[in-house]
């Protein structure tokens, strides 16, 4: 249904929280290198990911690789705290790429500036600093199943 690409994650749960939503999705999960772990198929099997052979995983060596291979367009939304954008103003379509950063900094910058009118957010109080990466993708992710009518 969807793309959903982590830029740098850093923590392995989250990264197999997500792994487990774009099964159950039918999205293709999309890590951009660095990782902060190891996902060689001894390291998946040893922490029990059972269900990590049904994923579709995309690997990339760098940010810049997937953005040369990947044009950017309205078909891509950048989650930050940097926007006010709430994510249900976003419209997502089947194969819509969601990129979300790194647990420690976030996505680039570079790439927020650049794509400015590509970034949402998911709205908190002033208390909250951020969401833990795998709820935020299943927030946004559903959203687009909701405006899509359902998995397709």
């Amino acid at each position: 249904m969807f793309n959903i690409v982590l830029v740098s994650p850093q923590i392995p749960p989250n990264t197999g929280t997500i792994g487990r939503l774009c099964v159950n999705l039918g999205a293709t999960l999309h890590l951009v290198k660095p990782l902060g772990f190891d996902i060689s198929e001894k390291a998946v099997r040893r922490a029990g990911l059972d269900y990590w052979d049904r994923l579709n995983l995309v690997v990339w060596e760098s940010l810049e690789e997937f953005l040369e291979a990947n044009l950017v367009t309205e078909h891509f939304h950048l989650a930050t705290t940097k926007t006010t954008r709430p994510y249900w103003e976003a419209n997502y379509s089947p194969n819509d790429w969601i990129l979300f950063g790194s647990e420690v900094s976030g996505l680039p910058k570079e790439l927020l500036d650049r794509y400015r009118e590509n970034c949402i957010t998911i709205p908190m109080t002033p208390e909250g600093r951020s969401l833990n990466l795998g709820i935020s993708v299943g927030i946004v992710a559903y959203e687009g199943v909701r405006q899509n009518g359902g998995i397709v």
